[in-house]
């Protein structure tokens, strides 16, 4: 399977879930909470702040030609204001070693990640946070755009409403058996800890308020009113314009988090609701980016109750999402009947001890990836989730998505089979 000139393949990672020692996010202070939702704090994490020239030598050797990382928001305007050039340098240098490893890097401005600053002014539920976001754009920017050729604003931008589907659904569930919470954390494309996260509520009211200044801080990964998930689209227009007044030629998009939406006899107004909710309503906010970021992991089944689990027997992953890689194709296909820009793939794979299963995975979602592309829809890249075995926010270190195992003791990095496997598809 070949695909064509200049297509991209890579690996993804976000900086909060790799780089370490993120002293001025939100997540950090989360983590270190007494009644904490974090099964373990991120610490350093794989220590790819320090290591990143190996991280993106293994990649080269390995044959990929892409990779996709974060900026951290928090290191770069730890204080609101103040920014902190050491750290826009530390970013520029690992933009110089990808090119030197002859690897296109594809940079995302907000990975989930604040400064506690941001959302003690009230964070992803305040207008002001579209000002802030632009303003740390433009700097980014205006630093680091002449060695780019690709910025993602916003790393799933519909996140904080799938969240709040999920809380609410889980809500109802916890009411009717408590034993019913672990099915719920394998419907939404994010690592939480929803049982902890109802047990300590009381707690972690009283101890964010000490930290945020509020009960409920809104952080970018919590259950999202309609006119916050609008704020976000703002935010990433705002950015999108900063980005374009610098450099126009800049590919800018978005990206977000897709299910593959399948209805069942009687399911369907719920699969199309679902669509509208996780895709369609953002068209007018999109449409003028140069490239939409495709993240897909599993399928959702709709019956006519609604959402329905992973069917009896199905193969499921540590996540607890079902193995369909059949699902990106699908995804897609969808997408593709109504935005016509070019289509990245940002994150696709699975969180297995199996690499065998991995590589299973990667042959089956490119096989759709390349259908897609002869059929003529502009798909552009494919990055595979993750580059190493990393901290999946609530869930901590135990979720492997890495095509590079990680020694959490010694921070040894050790290639998996599937790296390569991978690399052999860049030609």
């Amino acid at each position: 399977m070949k695909f064509p000139k200049g297509f991209l393949i890579g690996a993804s990672t976000a900086a909060h879930q790799v780089e370490g020692n993120n002293i001025h996010s939100d997540y950090w202070a989360q983590e270190l909470l007494p009644h904490t939702s974090f099964s373990e704090p991120s610490g350093e994490a794989c220590d790819h702040y320090r290591r990143y020239e190996e991280d993106i030598r293994m990649m080269a050797e390995a044959g990929l030609n892409a990779y996709r990382f974060s900026v951290e928001w928090a290191r770069i305007e730890p204080e609101e204001g103040v920014f902190d050039d050491n750290e826009i340098e530390h970013y520029r240098k690992v933009i110089a070693c990808c090119r030197e490893n002859h690897i296109e890097p594809i940079v995302t401005l907000m990975h989930f990640t604040s400064p506690v600053w941001l959302i003690r002014k009230g964070g992803w539920e305040a207008e002001t946070t579209v000002e802030y976001f632009r303003r740390y754009a433009s700097y980014v920017t205006k630093k680091l755009g002449s060695e780019l050729n690709y910025i993602c604003t916003i790393n799933e931008a519909n996140m904080g409403l799938q969240l709040a589907a999920i809380t609410k659904r889980f809500q109802l569930m916890a009411q009717q058996a408590q034993k019913n919470a672990k099915s719920a954390e394998g419907t939404v494309q994010v690592g939480m800890n929803f049982e902890k996260m109802m047990e300590n509520m009381k707690y972690a009211s009283m101890e964010n308020a000490g930290v945020f200044g509020t009960p409920q801080p809104q952080i970018f990964v919590s259950s999202r009113t309609p006119e916050g998930d609008i704020l976000v689209m703002k935010a990433h227009q705002a950015a999108r314009e900063a980005i374009k007044e610098q450099f126009p030629d800049m590919k800018v998009g978005v990206t977000l988090s897709m299910h593959d939406l399948q209805a069942q006899e009687g399911g369907e107004p719920f699969a199309e609701a679902a669509w509208e909710e996780e895709f369609t309503h953002y068209l007018p906010y999109i449409a003028e980016d140069d490239f939409l970021g495709v993240q897909n992991y599993t399928r959702t089944l709709y019956g006519p109750q609604g959402q329905l689990p992973a069917p009896e027997g199905a193969e499921l992953t540590q996540m607890d999402y079902e193995f369909y890689p059949e699902a990106l194709e699908h995804v897609i296909r969808k997408v593709h009947e109504d935005f016509r820009g070019d289509l990245i793939v940002t994150e696709n794979g699975i969180a297995t001890a199996d690499d065998s299963r991995r590589i299973a995975f990667i042959t089956q979602a490119l096989e759709g990836v390349k259908n897609c592309i002869d059929d003529g829809i502009p798909v552009k890249g494919y990055f595979h989730w993750s580059l190493m075995d990393n901290f999946e926010w609530q869930k901590g270190f135990s979720m492997m998505f890495g095509l590079i195992a990680v020694d959490r003791t010694t921070q040894k990095r050790t290639p998996k089979e599937s790296l390569k496997f991978l690399g052999n598809y860049a030609g």
